[in-house]
C-alpha cells in the first residue's frame, strides 16, 4: 500500500492455542469424537486389532471393533478468533498408557469419554487426571444414542466432585462433540477466574 509502512500497519494477533486430551477406555469413542469435531483432516495412528491382542482386550460390548490408536489421534477446532484448539487423543488400551504422561505435557484440560456399554473402561482416566490435577469433564457417549443413565447416576457411580461436569453426547456428531469441549473450555475460564 502506498504511504503505509509496515511498522505503522497492525498484525493481527495470533489466536491462544489450548491443548486438550480426549481420553477414555479402550473402544470408547476417542477417534470417532476427534474425528466428528475437527475442522482439519485428523492425524490417527490406528492399526488393524490382531490375534496377538485376543487375550490382552477386552472386546465385550463392542465386538465389531476392528482397529485401535496405537499412539494418538490429533485434530484441531477453532472455537473463536482468539482461540484455537488443539485434540489430543489417547490410546485406551492398557499397554498404551505409558504414552498419556508425555501426552498431558502442556494439556490444560481434558475430556473423559466414558461408553455407556462399559464404564468401567475408564476409570483408570478418571484417576490419571484426577491425580495430576488437570481439569475435566466427563463425557457420556451414548452408542446408537442410547443413553441409559443419567448425568447424576453415573457421576455417582464413578464417585466424581461436583464441579466436574458430566454431558450425555454422541462421539459422531460434531454439535454434540463441540457442547462437551465448550463446557471444559467454561470450566477451565472459571478456574482461571478463581486463581
Amino acid at each position: 500500500m502506498a504511504g503505509c509502512d509496515s511498522a505503522t500497519r497492525e498484525k493481527p494477533e495470533a489466536p491462544d492455542t489450548v491443548k486438550i486430551l480426549i481420553a477414555g477406555g479402550f473402544g470408547v469413542g476417542k477417534t470417532t469424537m476427534v474425528g466428528s469435531v475437527s475442522e482439519i483432516v485428523p492425524l490417527r495412528t490406528e492399526e488393524p486389532l490382531t490375534v496377538a491382542g485376543l487375550d490382552v482386550d477386552d472386546l465385550a460390548g463392542i465386538e465389531d471393533k476392528r482397529a485401535t490408536t496405537v499412539a494418538l489421534d490429533f485434530g484441531r477446532i477453532t472455537i473463536s478468533e482468539q482461540l484455537v484448539l488443539y485434540l489430543f487423543g489417547t490410546p485406551g488400551q492398557q499397554r498404551f498408557w505409558f504414552m498419556w504422561n508425555d501426552l498431558a505435557v502442556g494439556a490444560l484440560g481434558a475430556v473423559v469419554l466414558i461408553d455407556v456399554r462399559r464404564p468401567q473402561a475408564s476409570f483408570a482416566a478418571v484417576d490419571f487426571f484426577e491425580r495430576r490435577g488437570i481439569p475435566f469433564v466427563v463425557g457420556v457417549n451414548g452408542f446408537f444414542g442410547k443413553h441409559p443413565y443419567p448425568p447424576e447416576e453415573i457421576r455417582e457411580s464413578l464417585a466424581l466432585p461436583e464441579h466436574v461436569p458430566v454431558l450425555l453426547c454422541d462421539a459422531r456428531e460434531r454439535g454434540s462433540c463441540r457442547d462437551v469441549l465448550i463446557a471444559l473450555i467454561d470450566q477451565l475460564i472459571a478456574a482461571a477466574i478463581q486463581e
